[in-house]
Order: structure tokens, then sequence, then C-alpha cells
């Protein structure tokens, strides 16, 4: 009986360790939700089958609830690799040891960083940062990196509290609104992404002799796709490659990849910025939850 009792507690061991193989030979990759979560599924099955076939096992796409939920499963490993923006990865990588691996680069502009840059209306009469003091001044979101965080960085190292230095200031909403606002003379000043200013200029929608740039910050990286950095290096390294090697006609089979050609390698200290910025403006990066202010 007791021999039996044995090789019954053998089997089930055998069987427990094949499922925790099994379950390790699965890659799990996180989303943030954009769109309804089930389109989101079939718009990233070409990644799905695509990283499946480079990899050589199998990949489970789930969608998050959102930026925060996406770093509590990576912490408690129940995803390994996501997409996030440059502030939710510091702390994601703060939180659950994410390392950032690729990001990528936009077809309209060549390049994997940009830039935040304060424009102002032509008969505004401001030409310097010092000029802003008084004026009224339209930022995008509290959440984005281009149109609040990094505005107020350099607005803060160059003297000016972007809290109480403005007659006015309010969030538009987003950079289109700024833009606009700014060329209809709403608001005298705002801060906006590069990579919008110049789309905004070639399709017709501002002119650049009105919506002047008068300060630009330095390159930001563009939100990064992250790895658990518990994976095996190997594994690691191979997700890295595939992600490098993928052809531009995949990714285009994706339109939540937003207008990205290809990918580059990335690593953590490119986020510094971030980083800093955080510093700066005070802002919490060691909880889930404040990915999501």
């Amino acid at each position: 009986m007791k021999k039996e009792i044995l090789v019954i507690c053998l089997i089930l061991l055998i069987a427990l360790v094949g499922c925790q193989k099994e379950e390790e030979n699965v890659l799990k990759m996180g989303l943030i939700p954009a769109d309804d979560a089930d389109e989101m599924l079939r718009n990233y099955e070409p990644i799905q089958e695509y990283l499946s076939q480079k990899l050589d096992m199998p990949v489970e796409i789930q969608v998050t609830s959102d930026y925060t939920a996406a770093i509590e499963a990576m912490r408690a490993e129940h995803i390994d690799m996501a997409w996030f923006r440059p502030f939710s990865y510091v702390i994601a990588a703060n939180v659950a040891d994410a390392e950032a691996i690729v990001n990528g680069v936009k077809a309209s502009t060549g390049s994997a960083t940009y830039k935040s840059v304060i424009i102002v209306n032509a008969e505004s009469g401001i030409k310097t940062l010092e000029d802003l003091k008084g004026k009224s001044f339209a930022f995008v979101d509290p959440a984005s990196t281009s149109g609040n965080l990094i505005p107020r960085k350099m607005l803060i190292e160059n003297g000016i509290d972007p809290d109480k230095g403005f007659s006015t200031s309010f969030f538009a909403g987003t950079h289109n609104a700024v833009q606009y606002a700014i060329a209809n003379g709403k608001v005298d000043a705002g801060a906006a992404g590069d990579n919008v200013h110049q789309r905004m200029i070639e399709a017709g929608e501002i002119d650049p002799e009105i919506n002047i740039i008068i300060h630009e910050s330095e390159p930001i990286p563009g939100s990064p796709i992250v790895v658990r950095g518990s994976l095996p290096a190997e594994l690691k390294t191979r997700i890295q490659t595939a992600l490098l090697e993928m052809d531009e006609q995949t990714i285009h089979k994706v339109d939540g990849w937003g207008g990205i050609t290809s990918y580059q390698k990335v690593s953590d200290s490119d986020y510094d910025v971030i980083r800093e910025t955080a510093r700066l403006l005070d802002m919490d990066v060691s909880s889930a939850e404040a990915a999501n202010k």
C-alpha cells in the first residue's frame, strides 16, 4: 500500500514538473487597452504568429486593464513582455524588474526619439522662455511625457514655476488642441511633441510662421517593448533579435504600433531622462498605481 502511494505521488510530481515546464515554454505578452480587448487580440495575431514562429514556442497575448495592471502582472510573472510608455516603463523597471530591449523607429521621422517643444503664437511677442512669465500657457495632459512632464522640467530648469509662473494655464487634452489654441490666439504659448508639430505643418493644419518653436528638449526615447528581467538571458536575446528582424510588412499589419517602420536596440539607461524628470517633479516611481496618474 505504501509503495502504491509512493508511486502515485511520484506520478503527480512528474506531472506537476511537466506542467511547470510547459508553462515556462509559453511566452506571455501583455497589451494595454487602446480599443476593445477582443479587437486588440485579433489585431495582434500577426505579431503573435511571427514571434511564435521566430522563437519556436507558443505565444499568448492578454489584454490588461491598464498600465498598473500590466506592471503588477509582470511582477507576478503572469506576463513576460509588454509595451510601456516611457514613464510607466521607469515604474515597471523599479517595481517589476522590467528590462527595455527595443523601441520603435517612426516612419514619419526615421527616429526612435522625439522632443518636447515650447510653441508660441507669433503675435504674442514671446521670443524666449523668460518672456513666458505672466503669459497664458497650455499643456497637453497630466500623463503626457512631451506635453506635460518634460515641459515642466524645462520650465523649472529655466526659473519658471509651471504652476504659478503664468497668468493662466490649463490642460488642452491633446497635442492637436494645444496647437490649435496657439494658432487661434486662445493661448499665448504651449507645449507639445515635435513629431505632432511637424505632422500638422505637413498636413497644412498649422502655419510654422504663426506657431513658432522657441525651445526644445533633449531627445526623449520612445515607448519601449520590455521583457521580464527574470527570463533566461538566452530567451531575452532571442526576443530582442526577433523584434529587430521583424519586417516592415508584419509591423504594418498592426495599426496599434503607432506608425513604426522598424525596431532598434534600447537600454535602461536611455530612460534616465525620464527618471531625472520624475525626481525634479517629485513624482512617485515606486508604486505600480503611479503609472496611471
